[in-house]
This record gives structure tokens, C-alpha cells and sequence, in this order.
């Protein structure tokens, strides 16, 4: 039998079998387990508030396919990350959230029912012991990878230094490839009580949460039909299809049908050949390419949600669209303006795409249907209608507005064209997001995160960079953030300048809470608390040791051209003064929607 351990050493190890990274605030409840990380071969990143341990841990998931974990102490550290776990299980984000807990003799009066918290936000809870915590450990590791969702450890106060006698664990800081069927299966099987492997080999891979079943041979057959007889096809992909790996099986079955492909924001470069591509689908698209979108006549859909951004609020696909959905879980048909056609085929988007590849057989001389409609279509050019975007140039030809603030269109096509090209694209939530999306190219998906949408909260940006730079030290962390975001985070500017080996950050600094602005104000409310005194974030980069840059014209942007040729690092940080008078796309289809005509830049 192995020699008493202390349960916070006993655990270190457990989850070093598990993750790799951790992200943490200390305090009473996690002081001992963040100590004893390190030896356990985790590393270990320090962050300056609660909510930023967990979207640093977010994003590091995101972006690496290796577990993240976060660390917070009991009570008050608990309670101020919970807007950020609630971001992480909207996104499915699969983590583990390590936490201190009230004592087994009872609560304190500082203490919070945390187990009943996190279910609030549908997360899972676990709750340590003496007496088994690999167990403990393995189940909620399980649990995380099978439903992508956080799980939530807790320690309770009273045993952190409590001797256990664990199972042996080898301290290895692993990560678990669920590439693997024999991997994935044993991760299951350990939530209902079979042994797990003594050091697995573990990352956050390909479809953790994809259900036992598949379609039926028929309606795969039903589907290679349709789309073989379609005139105008087209493949969209969202992240479901980036986490099952079916790039090569997209690029396959895009090339059988001689289709034009697109995807959703978080999926963008998934498909192999991007002269084919016509980009983000929805609010971040280029106009001329979603009327394209519109004239498709059957579209597959592989891992997408199809919600209202990038269905344009029902305006997508056009009236009598067929539409084919490959997705991991029963899904309901899009909300549409016009009627179309819904098929479902639940499974495994890689397998699902090859049983339809080998539905669809081998091109012959009189294949039937449009299988060039990619080559016919003008505008796929470089340079043409469907790829080049308005970057404001007509109405502003020296990138400045009425008001003498920068056209943020301007500022994002320069900036898209100045930074490096290995780089990491990470985005708080605020008007702003259209400007990354719609001008910034990326190599592929897991290169663009966007921490806060799926919860539609802000202040989570400047953490994600931590998250970001530990797992992908080589490349160039890029943050697109708002000033009313910057300022809500603004404790963990200071991580991401410490932390991010290579980072530009970019705050559109339009003095104002945008998207409030353009829906509420645009409704006739007083713009008053939508307003933001001029916050001066390249002074405060400064002093934290970053290259802080105002930009009011567009040649202040001339700094990160400098500082991209000298080496691009460190951190710079480009404090732009943008015109809220400029309406992102997307935002134009809210006010659309809500009655109100956008106003004109």
C-alpha cells in the first residue's frame, strides 16, 4: 500500500493525469493544491481576478484541445467566476474548476451552497474526500469530456491536508486523445464505476459528446440523393465539425459536389480549399456573398447551430432551401423566413460525412446535378465582389469620421494587414466583434475564440490572452476588446502583459457601451449611461510594462508595423479612437429586426 498523502498533494497529482495547465487566484480553500501543482508537474499561471482563472481556462481548452483548469478558493473566489463558468457551459467548453468548499462539519457564514450555484448554470458538481478521490477525480473528468461541459471539484476546508491513501498515480502531465475510440471509451466507462487507465493519454479531441446512434442507411442514401440533384449546393460548417477533426471528409465531399463552402464564426479555415470559401456565414459576412448563400438550393449543414446571427435572424437560406443537418444531437429545424425543407442525420459528423461520401460514389461522365456551380459563380476571384469588403475608403477616404474619429472598418483592414502571421486571434464580447470576424483572416478555427458571446456577456477579454499564449507560446496572441469591456476586466490587463510572450491588443475605444447605443439609443433612450468618459489605455498599458499607442489617424497604426518587423515582442497595445457612428453589419440585422432603421455612418 502506498504512504499516506495529504488529499491537496494525493489531488495534484490526479488531475496531472488529466490537464497540464492550470490558471488560478490563491486563497484559504485552494493555497495548499496551487502549492502543490508545480511538483505535480502542472504549471501553473496566476491571474488577478476569479472570473479571469476560468476564461483563461476557457480559452486555453479552446485553443490547445487539452483540458484547462482553473482554481479559485470557496465562497466569495467562487461567486466571482461565476459569469465566466456560465460562458464556458453556454460554449460547451469542457474544463475542470477546482474550487474550495465549506467544511464537512458545515457551513460558515462566508460560505455559499456552491454545488447548487454551479447546477444553476447546468454544471456538475463533485465534492472531494478522503476516502477516494481518483475515483472522484476520474468521474468528473469523464462527465466533462462525454456532455463538453465544466465539471466543479470541491475541497472541503477542513480536509485539504487530510491524509488519503490513493490509488497510485504516476505524476504525468498528459493530455487525453479522444481521437482514441479505446481512450474515450474507458473515460465513459469510469462514470459508471469501471477502472480507468492508470495514465491516460488525454486531450479534448473529437466528438466527447457524440450520442451512440447514427443514421439509418436509408436516409443516407435519401441525402446523397438530394444533393446529387442539386443545382446549387453548398456546405456549411460550424464548430461541431472543427471538434469532430472532419476537415479532410468537408473538403471531400465539397469537392464531389462541386460546391461553394462557408462556415460559422468559430469555424473559420475548416475547409481545406479557401478559393472556394465564402467566408463567415450570417452578420459577419460579406453581403454580396450571403446573397449567394441565399440562391442555394440544397445546403449541408454539418455541426452548426444555425442560431439567429448566423441564420440573419431567419434571412439565410432562401424560400424552398433544402436543408440537410449533420449534427451530434436531436436539433430542431432553423427558424426561417420563407419555408425549407429540414433532414436530419444525427451522428458523428466524420462519420456521417464518409457514409455520404460512399453514398454519393465515385464522379462519373453524366453525374447528375450542378456539380460546377463553384466554377460558375463570379466574384471567387482575388479581388472579387464575394471576397473583397467595403473597409470604408468610398465614404472616408483618410479612414476619419464626421465626428473625427476613425471608421473602426478602416482600422481593422489595416490592422489585418500589419499583424504577424502566426498568430492567435482571441475576442471579448461588445459591438466590436464584427471587426475581427469580418477583417481578420485566420488559419483555422481553433486560431479565433470568442470568450463572451456564447453568453452574450463582456469583460472576459483581456484573461483569455493567458489562456491563449500557454497554448500557443510561439504564435502571436491578437485580443480584440470595447473600452467598456477593457474597463471591467481591467485587473487582468496586467495578466496579459505579463503572461503573452508575443500579443497586440486592440481596444475599440468608441466611449461608449456600442451595442446599447445602437439598439437603445437608435430606440430614443437616453444615451447618458451608455456613454464612457475616454479611457486612456495605452497610458495605462505603459505602466504595466506593455507599448501602449493612441491611434487617431490611421498612421499611428504605423507603430505595429514597426514593432511586427523588429520581432513582434512583447506586448503592444493599440488604443483606438473609433466612431460609434459606424454600424457593424450585424448589429444593423438586431435593429433590423427590432423596427429600426440603422443609421447611416
Amino acid at each position: 500500500m502506498s504512504a499516506p498523502t495529504a488529499l491537496s498533494a494525493a489531488l495534484a497529482r490526479l488531475l496531472a493525469r488529466h490537464t497540464d495547465r492550470a490558471f488560478g487566484l490563491m486563497g484559504n480553500g485552494n493555497a495548499f493544491l496551487i502549492d502543490a501543482l508545480a511538483e505535480a508537474g502542472v504549471a501553473y499561471t496566476a491571474v488577478r481576478h476569479e472570473a479571469g482563472t476560468v476564461a483563461a481556462a476557457d480559452a486555453y481548452t479552446r485553443v490547445s484541445g487539452r483540458l484547462g483548469l482553473a482554481t479559485t478558493t470557496y465562497g466569495a473566489g467562487f461567486t466571482n467566476a461565476l459569469t465566466a463558468l456560465a460562458e464556458a457551459a453556454q460554449a460547451r467548453t469542457p474544463m475542470l474548476v477546482v474550487v474550495g468548499d465549506a467544511p464537512t462539519g458545515g457551513p460558515r457564514p462566508w460560505d455559499v451552497d456552491q454545488e447548487m450555484l454551479a447546477a444553476a448554470l447546468g454544471i456538475r458538481s463533485y465534492t472531494l474526500s478522503v476516502a477516494d478521490p481518483e475515483r472522484t477525480v476520474d468521474r468528473a473528468v469523464a462527465y466533462a469530456l462525454r456532455v463538453r461541459r465544466p465539471v466543479v471539484l470541491g475541497i472541503p476546508y477542513d480536509i485539504v491536508n487530510a491524509e488519503t491513501r490513493p490509488a497510485t498515480v504516476a505524476p504525468t502531465a498528459a493530455s487525453i486523445d479522444l481521437s482514441d475510440p479505446a481512450t474515450l471509451a474507458a473515460l465513459t466507462a469510469s462514470v459508471s464505476g469501471a477502472p480507468m487507465p492508470s495514465a491516460p493519454d488525454s486531450t479534448v479531441g473529437a466528438g466527447p459528446d457524440t450520442p451512440a446512434v447514427a443514421p439509418a442507411r436509408h436516409q443516407i442514401e435519401a441525402a446523397a440523393r438530394m444533393l446529387l440533384e442539386a443545382e446549387r449546393p453548398l456546405v456549411l460548417a460550424g464548430r461541431g465539425a472543427h471538434l469532430a477533426a472532419a476537415t479532410a471528409e468537408l473538403g471531400a465531399i465539397a469537392d464531389r459536389l462541386g460546391a461553394l463552402t462557408s462556415t460559422t464564426a468559430l469555424a473559420r479555415g475548416v475547409f481545406p480549399r479557401a478559393e472556394y470559401d465564402l467566408g463567415v456565414t450570417g452578420g459577419f459576412g460579406q453581403s454580396a456573398a450571403m446573397a449567394t448563400v441565399a440562391t442555394a438550393d440544397v445546403v449541408l449543414v454539418v455541426g452548426a447551430s444555425l442560431n439567429q446571427f448566423t441564420m440573419r435572424f431567419g434571412e439565410l437560406f432562401g424560400a424552398g432551401t433544402r436543408v440537410i443537418r449533420i449534427d451530434a444531437e436531436q436539433v430542431a429545424p432553423p427558424r426561417t423566413a420563407g419555408p425549407v425543407a429540414h433532414a436530419l442525420l444525427q451522428g458523428d459528423a466524420r462519420e456521417v460525412l464518409a457514409a455520404l461520401l460512399d453514398a454519393l460514389g465515385a464522379p462519373g461522365p453524366e453525374t447528375p446535378g450542378g456539380s460546377a456551380w463553384r466554377d460558375r459563380v463570379a466574384g471567387l476571384e482575388p479581388g472579387g465582389a464575394l471576397r473583397v469588403r467595403d473597409d470604408g475608403g468610398a465614404e472616408h477616404p483618410d479612414g476619419v469620421c464626421a465626428d473625427g474619429r476613425l471608421d473602426p472598418r478602416a482600422v481593422a483592414a489595416r490592422i489585418g494587414a500589419l499583424l504577424p502571421a502566426d498568430r492567435h486571434v482571441t475576442s471579448d464580447g461588445g459591438h466590436f466583434i464584427g471587426w475581427a470576424n469580418m477583417y481578420w483572416p485566420v488559419a483555422s478555427p481553433e486560431r479565433m475564440v470568442m470568450v463572451g458571446t456564447a453568453y452574450q456577456t463582456i469583460g472576459l477579454g483581456f484573461p483569455t490572452v493567458a489562456g491563449v499564449a500557454a497554448a500557443a507560446p510561439g504564435s502571436t496572441v491578437v485580443l480584440s476588446t470595447g473600452d467598456g469591456g477593457g474597463l471591467m476586466a481591467l485587473a487582468d490587463l496586467e495578466t496579459a502583459i505579463r503572461t503573452a510572450p508575443s500579443a497586440v491588443i486592440v481596444v475599440w475605444n468608441d466611449g461608449a457601451y456600442g451595442a446599447e447605443v445602437h439598439l437603445y439609443g437608435a430606440m430614443g433612450l437616453d444615451e447618458g449611461p451608455m456613454l464612457i468618459p475616454d479611457a486612456d489605455f495605452a497610458g495605462l498599458a505603459g505602466a504595466l510594462g506593455a507599448t501602449g499607442v493612441r491611434v487617431e489617424r490611421l498612421a499611428d497604426l504605423d507603430a505595429l508595423a514597426a514593432w511586427t518587423r523588429a520581432g513582434a515582442r512583447g506586448t503592444i497595445l493599440l488604443d483606438c479612437r473609433v466612431s460609434r457612428s459606424v454600424v457593424a453589419d450585424y448589429q444593423r440585422e438586431i435593429q433590423r429586426v427590432n423596427g429600426l432603421d440603422a443609421p447611416e455612418a
